[in-house]
């Protein structure tokens, strides 16, 4: 069978012969435990890219497993030997159990302030989901509000995202099914909790921006979609509309949209005084932005271009009167906050100007603006005025991560979170007047956060580069040189990996294990440089000085290559799928979830055309030649001994789509000659992590800390997980 297929200016030959039987025939023996690896069928697909011919045998496993029969026998018969492994390993049934218990703990959202009321989601500890509750004071009863728990019986339909209204009269929410992006709107009243008709679909990357007067509300859709395109196609002409409450959705009106630019997307916002409508212009992951707003005051005013160009970050924090204030990185690489007069022709000023921390965030509460800032990836909390000057600081209790401070401009009380390695979100509550903060809810929790250690580390990467990594285990835990020890990374997209708590790297730590995380270049943590410096031609250096990490660990005493774990998900799955071919020999173990691991044909899927702004694009002759040379299905090389590897994905993952790890997982089980296993753990009902049930994450932690139990040669301390 022969057919041409054509993407972006480049002709790709695609001669396409089934070499193989299909999934449920013969099987071929792995060399670890008698693994029968499921026969994966080959096609004889090559696909010429600038004069290189670049072959493609597993190009069938792209295709969506709701539509293609073959995939799904595959995807059953994989999932079948991957449990049947996992079973069989006698400490599984202990990890869960602690995992469960550490999970149970109970823990509420930041609260939000509207008109006097306040709200809140809450987890009463193994809830699948957050429930949403409300109260009329800060010291009165909490009432429920939204349950999301009885909307499904497996707990795979979730809230992502909720918005009251500035009357308090109303509650907008998302929702999510089976961890697609794509959201449908829906409103209640908070009176008496009851739904009104309301309901709106097609909606991804998008927040809901009510009117001042609680009129409805702006959002942003695609048109809609069928069949393959819902969840493999890519997402263009989003468009911005306005939803007025009680009437169906096609009498929206349209807002603002671009027929001659297809790929932008955009986020509407409304001013808090109701005056301004300001639409952030986006077209990819890069944090550079255009701008429109359009004056609410009068009606009939169309959007006008305040900022154009692509050239920065340009992140709307408020305005005071016709003075619309920016975060961002114009002449100002780790950011700064300008002011620009709508009033007198755009005049701008410098309300903050950039420091030696990276200004990650901001907000206009109480009169006063609230900034966060990174530290060497930890925050730090500073408080102007909006004329710019210092008013002070916020006390942290140490290297963590404090984030909110939402609120409106004329009121001072404001909330905001802070957590760390070893320690679960306190919420406090902020009196950004006096600067006053008080502890406002706090969890009970089965571990004393004392018993942990949290430090932080340099290290040289290959090109001399100083990058920071921190370092958590338990007190009692010495480096001797052969310590479990798992690395985990991003590195992409401008996003930091900063000091958060989590209950499953507890449990691991609580087994004996280190937990390190690596600030590597591609993220955030010193600015829109460091950012840069592991992007499209760059990309190499986020490997080298993840690589760099990992020997650093070993160096520094410990633990040693056949100990030592990697773990990242999404582009952190691409990071460890690259690093685990360039460097076999520096890892016992590797687990890429969700990862993009086809870098040639990324672009092609749902939201992928949006990460050419840090990878590139095969499409370009020079991208092409840094991606293939460390794309992570093109580079499996045959008759290497690779760590043990188990790579998670989801069935309906319409972010990165499941073929990437489908692909990459047939030829690592192909080309596997060691002794150790090549598996695929493949959730069903679940995307690419967002709005997962709480018990289906804990499943997937018990797997994969259970696999490194096993293949790390670990043991748990004595009577763990028994009550």
């Amino acid at each position: 069978m022969r057919r041409e297929i054509a993407t972006k200016g480049t002709l790709l030959l695609a001669i396409t012969t089934m070499t193989a039987c299909v999934p449920g025939g013969p099987t071929k023996t792995g060399p670890n435990d008698n693994l029968d690896y499921p026969e994966t069928a080959t096609v004889t697909q090559v696909d010429e890219y600038h004069g290189v011919p670049v072959k493609d045998p597993y190009r069938w496993l792209e295709d969506d497993v709701r539509e293609n029969p073959d995939v799904k026998a595959w995807v059953d018969a994989q999932n079948e030997l991957t449990f049947a492994y996992l079973r069989q390993i006698p400490e599984r049934n202990a990890i869960r159990a602690r995992m469960q218990e550490l999970w149970d703990f109970e823990r509420w959202g930041l609260p939000r302030k509207k008109s006097g009321h306040y709200f809140f989601a809450h987890n009463n500890g193994l809830q699948n989901q957050d429930v949403v509750y409300t109260q009329d004071r800060l010291d009165g009863a909490p009432r429920l509000l939204l349950d999301p728990n009885a909307w499904s019986n497996d707990g795979t339909v979730a809230l992502a995202a909720y918005y009251p209204s500035p009357d308090a009269n109303y509650l907008a929410y998302l929702v999510q099914d089976g961890g697609s992006d794509w959201r449908s709107a829906r409103v209640l009243q908070v009176a008496n909790g009851e739904p009104v008709e309301d309901r709106l679909d097609w909606l991804k990357f998008t927040a809901l921006s009510w009117a001042s007067d609680s009129s409805g509300f702006y959002y942003s859709r695609y048109p809609a979609a069928e069949g393959d395109d819902k969840f493999q196609g890519l997402n263009m002409n989003q468009a911005v509309y306005f939803h007025r409450l009680g009437t169906p959705q096609d009498e929206d009106r349209l807002v603002y949209a671009n027929a001659d630019n297809p790929d932008w997307g955009y986020a509407a916002t409304v001013s808090d005084d109701g005056a301004f409508l300001v639409i952030t212009v986006w077209k990819g992951t890069d944090d550079r932005y255009q701008v429109i707003y359009q004056d609410l005051r009068t009606d009939g005013i169309e959007p006008v271009t305040l900022i154009e160009g692509f050239d920065h970050d340009y992140t709307f924090i408020g305005n005071v009167g016709p003075e619309l204030l920016f975060r961002t990185t114009e002449s100002a690489p780790r950011g700064r906050l300008i002011g620009i007069d709508i009033g007198s022709g755009g005049a701008r000023r410098e309300v903050v100007a950039q420091a030696s921390d990276v200004l990650t965030s901001a907000r206009l509460v109480g009169g006063r603006i609230v900034a966060e800032y990174l530290q060497d990836a930890w925050t730090v909390i500073r408080v102007f005025d909006v004329a710019g000057e210092l008013a002070g600081s916020v006390d942290l209790p140490g290297i963590g991560t404090a984030t909110g401070f939402d609120g409106d401009a004329g009121d001072p009380e404001t909330f905001f979170s802070y957590e760390s390695f070893n320690a679960p979100a306190t919420i406090y509550r902020f009196d950004v007047s006096t600067l006053d903060s008080q502890v406002f809810r706090k969890p009970s929790l089965s571990f004393d956060p004392d018993d942990y250690r949290v430090e932080q580390v340099f290290f040289e990467s290959r090109d001399g580069t100083r990058v920071p990594m921190f370092v958590a285990h338990h007190k009692d835990v010495v480096p001797d040189g052969a310590r479990p020890t798992m690395l985990y990374g991003y590195g992409g997209f401008n996003i930091s990996e900063t000091p958060e708590f989590s209950a499953a790297r507890l449990a691991w730590m609580e087994m004996g294990g280190v937990y390190a995380v690596a600030n590597i270049r591609g993220g955030g943590e010193y600015g829109e440089a460091w950012h840069e410096a592991g992007t499209k031609l760059d990309k190499q250096n986020v490997f080298d000085d993840f690589i760099a990490a990992a020997e650093h660990l070993v160096e520094a005493g410990y633990t040693r290559p056949d100990k030592l774990a990697v773990f990242g998900g999404s582009n952190g799955g691409l990071l460890v799928g690259a690093v685990t071919n360039q460097r076999p020999d520096l890892f016992g173990a590797a687990i890429p979830a969700v990862g993009v691991m086809d870098m040639l044909r990324f672009q092609h899927f749902t939201a992928g055309r949006f990460w050419v702004d840090d990878y590139g694009s095969s499409d370009d002759p020079a991208e092409f030649e840094a991606l293939y040379a460390y794309s992570p299905y093109h580079n499996i090389r045959p008759g290497i001994e690779y760590p043990a590897v188990m790579v998670t994905t989801a069935d309906t993952d319409d972010r990165v789509v499941p073929g990437h790890s489908f692909k990459y997982a047939a030829a690592l089980q192909a080309a596997q000659a060691g002794d150790r296993p090549v598996l695929i753990r493949i959730e069903t009902r679940a995307g690419h992590g967002a709005g997962k049930p709480t018990g289906m994450i804990i499943e997937e932690y018990t797997d994969r800390w259970a696999f490194l139990l096993r293949n790390l040669g670990m043991r748990l301390p004595e009577g763990y997980g028994t009550p």
